[in-house]
């Protein structure tokens, strides 16, 4: 049987014009979606200049599912989604970043990082770490070492602490010297703690000699030799104290006085602060001094604060030692007194406003070292 080339002549042009036709389809077709990403795009952008991040948000997932391979779009709706608290969907987001096999090695840190911060922001601190580890080497490397930082005195973590402390002072991102004294102020109470007092001893005079300014660790070598029976020892810590961070002796003033006592020194700590007194009036200050006198001489020493600066809780102090005819009435205006001035002996940290009756040398609230002034709130 011959076969019919004339069905042949009649396919090509028609087999041609179908796929002609097919392809100005898909040619149309991705230019209404090339038209509408930017549209999307750009109005997830105005949502999100206008505070709107849900409008934004929904505009930037149809951004992304008209162009899948478009990173910016994915980052800004990660981090959209961070900002929102939507902590699950910015992971994945970022991860299905990490997945792609044609991500640049930029964009590939890029999103690391991000990744890592989605894991900080929902308090996954393990897979946080996880995730800052495998920045080293990039350029994101010294906001990895911060964050693991703040990872480990959260977690409490000193001798991990330590190590990236070092590794940020050597890559000359900063001085970390006072934060490296506090770790082994930290390291020193773990060891007290466990009974250690001879280790505690050492990590003590260690952050002395390697910050004398960090008033802690004066202090807290005053405390242990004291423990461990030995006044003069505590009472020079504290001498040490006024000549190397003279700021924080009111937070010692009170020790010095029981140490003075003890160990006979009562005109050496008087002068230690007097000096202070001189410099600037302070509740605690005032007290001690008061304590080192008479009765008589104590109530003036409160009288000469009020006359420096008008205080309540100095008020209360000498109206306490006032004679009153009705005993009754007296003890009732002192409770009052009392409550109405506890507020005003707190601590206020100078970063985020926690206050506290103690002092702290990091903030409970926001994390700072050495946020809290040697002042009372009515002192501020």
């Amino acid at each position: 049987m011959d076969f019919d080339f004339t069905w042949l002549l009649w396919g090509l042009p028609l087999a041609f014009a179908l796929g002609w036709g097919a392809s100005r389809l898909d040619l149309r077709q991705w230019r209404i979606e090339s038209r509408q990403a930017p549209k999307a795009y750009f109005r997830g952008l105005n949502h999100l200049l206008n505070e709107q991040q849900d409008q934004a948000i929904d505009a930037f997932i149809e951004a992304v599912q008209g162009d899948p391979d478009t990173a910016e779009l994915h980052f800004a709706l990660g981090n959209l989604f961070r900002r929102r608290g939507d902590y699950d969907r910015a992971v994945r987001v970022h991860e299905h970043l990490l997945a792609r096999a044609d991500l640049s090695r930029k964009d590939r840190d890029r999103a690391q990082h991000a990744l890592a911060l989605d894991f900080l922001k929902a308090g996954l601190l393990d897979r946080a770490e996880s995730a800052l580890h495998k920045l080293e080497g990039s350029a994101f490397e010294g906001e990895a070492l911060l964050a693991l930082l703040a990872i480990y005195e959260r977690s409490r973590d000193w001798p991990q602490a330590k190590q990236i402390a070092q590794r940020l002072e050597a890559a000359e991102q900063g001085s970390f010297t006072t934060r490296l004294a506090h770790y082994l102020c930290e390291e020193a109470e773990q060891a007290q703690r466990n009974g250690d007092k001879v280790q505690a001893m050492r990590l003590l005079e260690e952050a002395a000699q390697r910050a004398p300014q960090l008033a802690r660790s004066w202090i807290a070598l005053s405390a242990l030799n004291a423990q461990l029976g030995q006044p003069l020892a505590a009472f020079d810590a504290l001498r040490m104290l006024s000549e190397q961070a003279p700021q924080a002796l009111p937070l010692a003033a009170h020790a010095l006085v029981e140490l003075a006592v003890q160990t006979g020194r009562q005109t050496e700590a008087q002068a230690l602060l007097q000096a202070w007194d001189a410099r600037a009036a302070s509740i605690d200050v005032t007290e001690a001094l008061a304590n080192l006198s008479n009765p008589p001489e104590a109530r003036q020493r409160y009288l000469d604060h009020l006359a420096r600066e008008p205080s309540l809780v100095m008020a209360t102090r000498w109206l306490a030692g006032e004679p009153w005819p009705d005993e009754t009435a007296h003890s009732r205006v002192l409770a009052a007194l009392e409550q109405a001035s506890a507020p005003l002996k707190r601590y206020r940290c100078a970063a985020c406003g926690f206050e506290a009756r103690q002092h702290f040398w990091q903030c409970p609230g926001c994390q700072t070292w050495d946020s809290y002034p040697a002042r009372r709130v009515e002192e501020l």
